[in-house]
């Protein structure tokens, strides 16, 4: 009789009770192995690895113990999962689905001891599929419930907890004054009533030599110790909880905890912040006939894969119009031959795609769930959205947006094939209205596929999987190489054949090596699969291979 390998998950959503020498976990464990011990006569074995995860929702499946059985299911090495109850496995609709299919594909069947159906049949599935929308169901309106908790509590000026702001420590349901670190905050306004400019103050605590608090995240990673940036202070100057008040979303309430700024004085401060920053949106930049300027927002923050800065320069055409580019500066500054590896993009364009490849990044639902380190369920809620405000998608917000995701662009890198952008989480973080160290660091990196195609005097920027394009220009280009080849073994020459063609002598020696593409490459192009970036005018700036070369001069003897 063939062995049916079994594995027993647990789980509990609470840490509450896991301490006791014989706790929930060790219950559901015991159910189901006596439920194993009942089918010995199947071929049932129990597995003597334990997955178990204690203290974690499920309504994700980042969890370690569930993580360790999938493994263990991929490589083959289980048969059958039994649980207690089937929320013990996930409280998600979505996660189960994916579930399913990872175990359909590894032959793997599991069974509920508590609740009978079979996931063989589609009878089983559809209660499976009842069972689960109930799960989920629950999952949310606890969410819901406590979501609303956390507003009333809030309301009433309680501190509900997420990472203490810096001069204060946890009290409870309250917020009592620590020090030193409140004394460094009161020297920060100090500085700020002095100077009314934040960057001052940002210099100022950088001489006195203030730093960040150090912390220790659940990860074990430490964090602080660090200067301020600008972005924190900002928080800083910015965060009600100064003034002895608790915000929720876009309300603020008075607070149980004593304020460490008088909260008048932290009223004016906020005026004044208001006003600076009205100033900075309605300054225009004019140039000397008084006409408006073109900007370049990603100035200085590019750079291409020699390490060379791109520079804002541009060009106008007939009827004036202004053309802006980002140029490599190795190819303005004009002290060097033309390289060709330098990069001439158009500025406009290329500002539009980064932005939209910044917009789809922070939309993602992964990303809006784990931007915030150690974030509870309402500060998820409260930066998704705030997430969503900042990359607004209306017609009217929609070049706001656009500004507002250029500005959180600290590095932008190009080469062949790849862009590559780091954000900037003291910027982000200023947008989201967050304490800068809590920003996740590991989402603030994204890469694309980038394609830089150009025809004649027009230049195509790609980022992104690009659709299937035909280069009918390249096509023509080849078919053309094989007719002056074809015509050379005739007996012409090129001087010949570049005035029956009406084109000069150099264009027929530049086109005729494309008679040498091997047929693959051809079929490619055919296909619009050829390598990114190789077009006719690619193949005329670029040297050729030296089996090209040998090609060549062995047609040139001919």
């Amino acid at each position: 009789m063939k062995k049916i390998r079994c594995a027993i998950y647990t789980r509990k959503s609470s840490e509450d009770g896991l301490e006791q020498e014989f706790n929930s976990l060790d219950a559901q464990y015991e159910a189901c192995a006596a439920y194993i011990a009942s089918q010995k006569a199947e071929g049932w074995v129990l597995l003597p690895e334990r997955y178990d995860d204690g203290g974690l929702s499920g309504g994700s499946m980042e969890r370690p113990g569930l993580q360790r059985l999938l493994a263990d299911i991929d490589r083959g090495a289980v048969d059958q999962i039994l649980v207690y109850k089937i929320d013990r496995l996930t409280r998600s609709l979505a996660d189960f689905a994916k579930m399913v299919e990872r175990l359909d594909a590894a032959g793997t069947s599991f069974v509920s001891v508590t609740q009978s159906f079979n996931t063989a049949t589609s009878m089983g599935r559809l209660t499976l599929n009842m069972l689960l929308s109930f799960a989920q169901f629950e999952r949310e309106v606890t969410a819901e419930r406590i979501r609303d908790k956390i507003a009333a509590s809030k309301k009433k000026g309680l501190w509900m907890g997420a990472t203490v702001p810096l001069g204060y420590a946890a009290d409870g349901r309250s917020l009592k004054i620590a020090e030193p670190d409140a004394q460094v905050i009161r020297t920060i306004y100090d500085l700020f009533l002095e100077h009314r400019n934040a960057r001052v103050v940002k210099e100022k605590v950088d001489i006195l030599g203030l730093k960040t608090p150090v912390r220790t995240l659940i990860s074990g990673r430490v964090k602080g110790g660090a200067s301020f940036s600008y972005g924190h202070i900002h928080y800083i100057l910015t965060n009600p909880v100064y003034a002895g008040r608790i915000r929720h979303h876009a309300k603020v309430y008075p607070g149980q905890h004593p304020p460490l700024i008088d909260p008048d004085v932290w009223d004016s401060i906020q005026e004044q912040l208001r006003s600076d920053a009205a100033k900075g949106r309605t300054f225009t930049k004019r140039n000397r006939n008084g006409a408006r300027a073109s900007v370049s927002p990603l100035a200085g923050r590019i750079f291409d894969q020699t390490g060379d800065r791109l520079t804002p320069s541009h060009s106008k055409t007939a009827k004036g119009r202004k053309l802006r580019y980002y140029v490599s500066h190795r190819l303005v500054r004009g002290t060097t031959p033309r390289d060709p590896s330098g990069w001439r993009l158009p500025a406009a364009e290329l500002e539009d795609k980064v932005s939209d490849m910044i917009r789809q990044h922070l939309n993602q639902q992964e990303v809006r769930a784990g931007i915030l380190v150690g974030a509870m369920t309402d500060e998820t809620v409260t930066v998704g959205e705030r997430l969503s405000r900042l990359i607004s998608t209306d017609t009217g917000a929609a070049k706001d947006a656009k500004r507002r995701c250029q500005n959180v662009v600290e590095r932008l890198d190009i080469k062949p094939g790849e862009i590559r952008i780091a954000l900037s989480g003291e910027r982000l973080a200023a947008g989201l209205e967050v304490d800068p160290s809590r920003i996740n660091e590991d989402l603030l990196t994204l890469a694309a596929p980038f394609q830089h195609r150009k025809r004649g005097v027009e230049t195509k920027l790609i980022i992104g999987d690009a659709p299937t394009e035909i280069d009918t220009t390249l096509l023509r280009n080849i078919a053309r190489a094989h007719r002056y080849f074809e015509l050379v073994r005739s007996g012409k020459t090129f001087a010949e054949i570049a005035d029956a063609e009406g084109v000069s002598k150099r264009r027929v020696q530049q086109l005729i090596e494309l008679a040498f593409l091997a047929p693959d490459f051809i079929r490619s192009v055919r296909e619009g699969r050829q390598p990114v970036g190789m077009t006719s005018d690619w193949l005329k700036r670029h040297a050729f291979s030296p089996i090209w070369s040998e090609q060549r001069d062995a047609f040139a003897a001919l």
